[in-house]
């Protein structure tokens, strides 16, 4: 009966695990991939939708992510401070033991390392971008770490240092495409700053060249900028040129800090008619520039303001709920409580009545189970064996044993008292004998009346079923000659045991419903059952039943 319950509770929390597993979850990536999709069109709008996402997803991942996508807003609107703040955000939720985990945070510490640098703090950077190289498993990615690492060495005029990152970023990531050309002009300035009588033009053309087949512009902005610093004392003629053609570019990309650069070689390299326009352009456009940057930090801090402000008031309005809640008080929660405990008591008896309805059910079931096995196959076995054994068995007999196996299945359902003062004694005797033959001989102890008296009539019901039962088994299965049953009383104790000379039971044997059915008779009436059996070696086994029963 327990395995039967323990499976059905199982099947029960498995079917109850599928039903959750159909409920729809909230999709964690959805403000992110909002705030993605107005990455290129408003930054303020991306900003929010990541700010979102950061706050309210569950998965480290996405928060991460986000972070991360609004420190590069945060660097593209001059704010390296707050980029700084959502950077460090971004690698507190990153866990190097996950996958990506650690590729995440070298992408985070490389940011870092860009805002140090555009700070101005080049050392800092230098660290940055060395855990950025640590963390760096894909090998994609150390290329464009390995030049940002050596970018921040040349600043701080270890050239020797720089050239060695960059010709190692250059032996990973190959010699074409944008990450060569990129790498190649900062290799070709390094060596000038570091000696300016090294010609690095023809290493900055070629650079440009592969930008321009690239479609490059970022990257042909970058060129025009360095070819202009390289001709400026050189050939001044040709660093105006480039400087133009780095001005024209940066207004393509709608870049203020590139043009404002771009207008100060200008300005420089320009004829005195043309210096006062560009000026002019210069002072109108750092004025827009500071605007706009100081407008958008703020935007950003006001974003954060108004999630954080949120929060705040909601957890204000769940307290003054709270607050009005209790004040309802008095009638109300004597209504609530009284309803309350009005349903738990109405679910508690209905439980009750359920639960012994339905083990009247089951005790029912089990009792017509024991009754059918025990009137219908034990007791059918138990007259063939009769007839097996005894040559002259009077027909009148037969038919009587017959008539009463009629009887008692057709009445099966029914619990029918036993007799008081029937000859216990004699039944026992009668029971044994039906078994007995040539080929088995059973021998019997202490069956007597006055043992009988002191074991109640609904124990000796059980107690002769029993037997019964361990005589079938013992001429089903146990090959025995001889058979002995002892009764005896110790002290408030009834003990029947039960010895044989068969095969015994294996190790492995599994138990049916016959001996399964005596231990639960045992066990109903608080006694206990000893089985000792080797294979080969026979059977032994004692019971002991309270008097009380």
């Amino acid at each position: 009966m327990r395995k039967i319950l323990l499976a059905s509770f199982i099947f029960l929390a498995f079917a109850s695990c599928r039903k959750v597993a159909k409920v729809a979850q909230p999709d964690q990536w959805a403000d992110y991939r909002k705030g993605y999709s107005w990455l290129s069109k408003r930054q303020d709008s991306a900003f929010f939708f990541f700010n979102r996402a950061a706050s309210n997803a569950a998965a480290k991942d996405v928060v991460a992510l986000a972070y991360y996508n609004m420190a590069l807003i945060q660097v593209s609107a001059g704010d390296n401070y707050g980029a700084q703040e959502s950077l460090t955000l971004s690698l507190k939720s990153l866990d190097e033991q996950q996958p990506n985990g650690r590729n995440y945070m070298a992408t985070d510490y490389n940011e870092l390392g860009l805002t140090c640098e555009n700070l101005n703090e080049n050392r800092d950077a230098l660290n940055y971008y060395r855990l950025a190289l640590r963390y760096a498993d894909d090998k994609n990615l150390r290329p464009y770490i390995l030049n940002d690492l050596g970018n921040a060495c040349s600043k701080l005029g270890f050239y020797n240092q720089a050239l060695t990152n960059y010709q190692a970023a250059i032996s990973m990531g190959g010699y074409a495409g944008a990450i060569y050309a990129k790498t190649l002009t900062n290799l070709a300035v390094s060596r000038w700053r570091r000696d300016h009588h090294y010609n690095a033009a023809p290493e900055l053309v070629k650079s440009l060249l592969i930008r321009l087949k690239e479609h490059d512009k970022w990257g042909e902005n970058s060129s025009y900028a360095h070819l202009a610093d390289f001709y400026k004392d050189r050939r001044p003629d040709s660093a105006l040129f480039y400087a133009g053609k780095m001005y024209a570019v940066a207004g393509s990309l709608q870049s203020p800090d590139d043009e404002l650069e771009a207008l100060q070689k200008l300005i420089v390299l320009s004829p005195p008619t043309d210096v006062k326009t560009y000026f002019n352009r210069y002072q109108t456009l750092g004025d827009s520039l500071v605007k706009s940057r100081n407008a958008a930090k703020n935007q950003f801090a006001l974003i954060r303001y108004n999630v954080e402000k949120s929060k705040a008031e909601n957890l204000q309005l769940q307290k003054e709920n709270a607050a009005k809640r209790y004040q309802l008080g008095g009638v109300l929660i004597v209504v609530v409580l009284g309803s309350i405990l009005a349903v738990f008591w109405y679910r508690k008896r209905k439980q009750r009545l359920q639960l012994e309805a339905e083990n009247t059910i089951k005790q029912n079931q089990l009792t017509v189970s024991q009754r059918v096995h025990d009137v219908v196959s034990n007791g059918l076995h138990r007259v063939m064996s009769e007839i097996e054994n005894q040559d002259k068995l009077e027909k009148d007999t037969l038919l009587d044993q017959i008539e009463m196996l009629y009887e008692q299945s057709r009445d099966i359902s029914y619990e029918r008292p036993g007799i008081p003062n029937q000859d216990f004694r004699g039944k026992i005797a009668r029971l044994l004998t039906s078994f007995a033959g040539p080929a088995i001989k059973i021998a019997l102890a202490g069956n007597n009346s006055e043992v009988w008296e002191k074991v109640g009539a609904p124990a000796r019901e059980q107690l002769g079923l029993i037997l019964q039962e361990l005589m079938v088994n013992m001429k089903k299965h146990s090959q025995a000659t001889n058979v002995a049953v002892l009764f005896t009383l110790e002290g408030r104790n009834f003990h029947m045991d039960y010895v044989d000379n068969g095969i015994g039971f294996a190790a492995n044997t599994t138990y049916g419903n016959g001996l399964t059915n005596t231990g639960n008779r045992i066990q109903h009436m608080g006694g206990t059952i000893t089985f000792d059996t080797q294979p080969g070696k026979g059977t032994k086994i004692h019971i002991a039943v309270p008097l009380n029963n």
